[in-house]
């Protein structure tokens, strides 16, 4: 088979706290132009986040599970002859008391190194994606992972403001405690949208992408509106988890979820006082995608500087 000479191979690995993903996409270079091939896309729903936010620790059976798991999207990632990757580990390895323990054992045995990185290293990586969304505008952009959220706030395109709480599905599910983040989250967005007379959310995560296709959109439709997501709420509540798995279609791991996650993104866009959320279908894996090609794009383009 013939290989085309200018082209780049990139995998991102986001570890969650409630699933693992894989990305590998092609870039090919043409006549001043590139395009992105996605060619490859596992999520694994391994849920680390139950683990540590209950007892500090990733449990001996899901340490192996990870073990296997890292083993395996390392030989696909040498089959496909990546150039450059990244794997990020976010709220429930760095939480972990034996986070980096583990992390140091995959690159002892599998030879991949994993990368810890905070709430907002995490937010950073994420705006590489959203910035074809952004304009002179005011949003709030809503991250909700298993175990924390990450909020950033543009205006006239620019950010103003970041940060990360720790609120997330997976860990409001077992957190008592969650009250108090949830309080500091409506006081970050008042402290800096209250004179804002329109503010458009943009919401990113599986579970917003989940309320998204429930919502049943027309073609193309990336948007939902606060009472739609609310009626998508109170229906999911409505059935068992059982029905939401059989009669909704839902993944174990994203049928128990879902509601507390949409609480989050009704709780952050009634604070902003905002009707709109755009859903792009993008995260952190499609962020580090972002952060790899400004990477690689030196190689082709040595005159042109990557984002830092």
């Amino acid at each position: 088979m013939a290989k085309i000479k200018d082209q780049v191979k990139l995998a991102a690995v986001d570890i969650g706290s409630n699933a693992i993903r894989l990305q590998i996409t092609n870039v090919f270079f043409y006549q001043g132009r590139h395009t992105f091939k996605k060619v490859e896309y596992l999520r694994f729903p391994l849920r680390l986040g139950k683990d540590v936010f209950l007892h500090s620790e990733i449990s001996p059976t899901n340490r192996k599970k990870f073990i296997k798991l890292m083993g395996a999207y390392k030989t696909l990632i040498d089959l496909y002859e990546v150039d450059h990757y990244m794997v990020c580990a976010t709220s429930a390895m760095r939480e972990s008391k034996n986070g980096e323990e583990i992390a140091q054992q995959v690159s002892d045995e599998i030879g991949l190194s994993i990368t810890i990185i905070d709430g907002d290293r995490e937010a950073e990586l994420i705006d590489r994606a959203l910035w074809s969304y952004i304009d002179h505008k005011t949003y709030l952009h809503i991250d909700v992972g298993g175990g924390s959220t990450e909020l950033n706030i543009y205006k006239k395109a620019q950010k103003i403001a970041s940060k990360s709480f720790a609120l997330g599905s997976v860990r409001t599910l077992n957190d008592n405690a969650s009250l108090s983040m949830e309080t500091e989250l409506i006081h970050f967005i008042s402290q800096h949208l209250h004179k804002e007379q329109s503010v458009t959310c943009i919401g990113t995560g599986g579970n917003i992408n989940k309320i998204m296709e429930l919502s049943k959109p027309r073609k193309n439709k990336r948007f939902l509106d606060l009472t739609t997501i609310r009626t998508i709420q109170t229906r999911l509540e409505g059935y068992s988890f059982e029905e939401r798995v059989h009669l909704l279609n839902l993944n174990e791991d994203r049928a128990d979820v879902i509601i507390p996650a949409s609480k989050i993104y009704l709780t952050a866009m009634s604070a902003a006082n905002s009707n709109r959320m755009i859903v792009p279908d993008v995260g952190l894996k499609d962020g580090v995608m972002h952060y790899l090609f400004d990477q690689a794009n030196k190689q082709f383009n040595p005159s042109i500087q990557p984002n830092q």
